[in-house]
């Protein structure tokens, strides 16, 4: 079976010169959910990044099996969908209806389909009543929602998600999970939360210094590193040496 993504020898340096990816090898097959660990600085979120081309320095990746360059982005990005730690990073037309229905009217489908889209991705997450309302008069855990419906409105085969449980309370985070355990996309997961990880997860790596220094179940991962709470990132990655 060829992976949905392939990731081979990617390396990025930021323009300070700080290493924030060296040589990281990755594949994510099609069902799978991975966790991504690792403290704050290690890489994860440059590395998700490059999945939609938004930066490129060194190394090749490849999704469904086509290269990741200029001349493919809009077939990647088609591909891949994001959901931002940061929900206002995504959220910015004046209705809810508005923000899901961006994607699909920038695909250039017909206005019967784009309505099909928001109507059944809405009602997947639970905002159909929302519609009419202002992203920024919503809760957290609803502009969560309403994010969500508008990657799930372009129909991507993968789901890449940057914490995403950050700024949820208990009830906000639990919801999350029940909408996001039946999803038949294949899904990349920056965490620091085990327990989210252990809900969704059935590989986890571990990122330290712009590498993966570890693979396997959420449970070697956490066993091998350690944890500081049971809804914190391991403990151990800070003082990772690679």
């Amino acid at each position: 079976m060829e992976p949905l993504i392939r990731v081979s020898g990617l390396s990025y340096r930021y323009d300070d010169g700080a290493q924030a990816l060296d040589g990281v090898d990755f594949t994510l097959f099609a069902g799978e959910t991975v966790a991504l660990f690792g403290p704050n600085g290690s890489g994860k979120t440059t590395f998700l990044l490059h999945l939609v081309g938004l930066l490129h320095n060194g190394g090749d990746i490849q999704v469904c099996g086509v290269p990741v360059d200029k001349t493919n982005l809009a077939f990647v990005r088609r591909k891949v969908g994001i959901l931002f730690q940061d929900s206002d990073d995504q959220l910015f037309m004046p209705t809810v209806f508005d923000d899901v229905a961006f994607g699909p009217l920038n695909l250039g489908l017909t206005v019967e389909e784009v309505e099909r889209r928001v109507g059944c991705c809405l009602s997947l997450v639970g905002m159909e009543a929302a519609a009419g309302r202002a992203p920024y008069h919503l809760s957290a855990g609803e502009k969560r929602r309403v994010a969500l419906a508008g990657v799930l409105a372009m129909e991507p085969e993968i789901l890449v998600l940057d914490e995403p449980a950050t700024f949820l309370d208990p009830p906000g985070r639990a919801a999350l999970l029940e909408l996001l355990r039946p999803l038949r996309q294949a899904k990349i997961i920056v965490t620091h939360d085990v327990e989210l990880a252990q809900e969704l997860a059935t590989r986890a790596v571990f990122f330290s210094r712009g590498k993966i220094v570890a693979s396997g179940s959420v449970e070697q991962i956490v066993e091998r590193f350690g944890w500081a709470g049971s809804r914190r990132c391991p403990a151990g990655a800070a003082g990772l040496t690679g």
